[in-house]
């Protein structure tokens, strides 16, 4: 079961009527006014603007999007938040649910170059990274090599069907990932930044398919589901594409001006109760430690690791802001623990014939976690993850 501040982000705007500061609830402030909230916080009054400019970014940007993009709400509020943190993500679901347009329109909307990648089993690194070729001046008459880029070095990559590319393949587009950089040869290639990857997989053909080891999803910060539209969406879809109507995409930001915003939500303050909060969510996945519930310990066989805490606190600084807040709140954590957790999770054989999948297992382990500071250290289970 979503949490309230998660259904928030299926299409709902962002509500103005409560501002968390340190851990609880103020009187409402004007919603379009950070800067109300400065004197409460340790961000500069430049950071507070940049704030500001980071949520009106985002609403341009979802209207920009609602041009060619009827729904997903939810999902184009994930892949923003990843972008602004400067993470990756993975997205699952079915063919012709317009996961590729969505990207692109995405790229078009942040004057940033796209660059689309199909995975086959016969992609090898080079097709990806780029390759050194033989190169003969002329001039001279001497021979040099020469390198010339793969469609890696864009700032928006498109990875189809990841999942279909032997695992040295996959391997070259992570190190890329990880490393902002590609090795060829003996030289390594720096990525320009922003970098930003977006790799889908389908779930329903696994034959011939290379599945991406949990220590590579691990990579990922988000795994984002695209699900079937609602009917009044999917009537609008129909309606729009089997008609002459096309929809131009304006230009909402530039690679420098994220490269700023990036920064911005690393300077958003987190109280000490929130990551608490946060590691006892993600100590509890943990088979075999103390304080693990009973029901992780029946359906799950491995669980988070120290990237997921990463995650979900620098996606919950995104989020507060996107929601006009300059603190973080647990509501942005428990909005975010689905898209952060979902691939870190590991179900073992009971979880799978009872039918309990990740997303089960995440939304019950939100429902038995305490909220506040109090009631963790009250929990006398809870109260062993907190001196372990």
């Amino acid at each position: 079961m979503r949490t309230s501040a998660a259904a928030a982000s299926d299409g709902a705007e962002p509500s103005s009527d409560l501002w968390r500061t340190t851990g609880r609830f103020v009187a409402t402030m004007p919603e379009n006014s950070l800067s109300a909230m400065s004197s409460d916080t340790s961000l500069s009054q430049d950071d507070i603007v940049a704030g500001k400019r980071l949520r009106t970014a985002y609403e341009d940007l979802k209207k920009q999007l609602a041009r060619v993009i009827v729904g997903q709400h939810e999902v184009i509020e994930e892949l923003l938040i990843a972008l602004f943190c400067r993470g990756h993500c993975i997205l699952e679901g079915v063919p012709g649910l317009a996961k590729t347009l969505m990207i692109s329109s995405l790229a078009k909307c942040l004057s940033l170059e796209f660059s689309r990648i199909q995975f086959t089993p016969d992609l090898m690194p080079s097709d990806i990274t780029g390759t050194q070729v033989i190169e003969e001046n002329v001039t001279t008459g001497a021979r040099e090599f020469r390198f010339l880029p793969g469609p890696l070095f864009a700032n928006i990559i498109l990875a189809d069907e990841i999942n279909r590319t032997p695992p040295k393949t996959q391997a070259a587009l992570l190190e890329a990932m990880q490393e902002r950089t590609v090795t060829v040869g003996r030289v390594r290639h720096k990525l320009q930044d922003p970098f930003f990857v977006l790799a889908t997989q389908n779930p329903i053909e696994q034959e011939g398919t290379y599945p991406l080891p949990e220590a590579q999803q691990d990579r990922f910060m988000f795994k984002v589901f695209v699900n079937y539209p609602s009917f009044k969406d999917e009537f609008e879809i129909a309606q729009r594409t089997t008609s002459l109507q096309q929809e131009e995409i304006t230009p909402v930001l530039s690679g420098d001006e994220i490269l700023e915003l990036q920064r911005v939500v690393r300077k958003v303050p987190v109280a000490p109760q929130i990551i608490h909060y946060t590691l006892v969510l993600v100590r509890q996945t943990r088979v075999g430690e103390p304080g693990t519930p009973k029901f992780i310990r029946d359906w799950l066989s491995w669980g988070a690791g120290t990237r997921a805490v990463q995650n979900l606190i620098i996606g919950a600084k995104a989020r507060a802001l996107l929601y006009g807040r300059t603190q973080v709140g647990t509501e942005d954590i428990q909005a975010l623990a689905f898209p952060v957790l979902r691939h870190r999770l590991l179900t073992n054989f009971t979880a799978a014939s009872e039918g309990i999948t990740t997303d089960k297992v995440i939304s019950r382990l939100i429902e038995e976690t305490p909220t506040h500071e109090s009631d963790l250290h009250k929990d006398e289970r809870i109260r062993k993850i907190l001196v372990s």
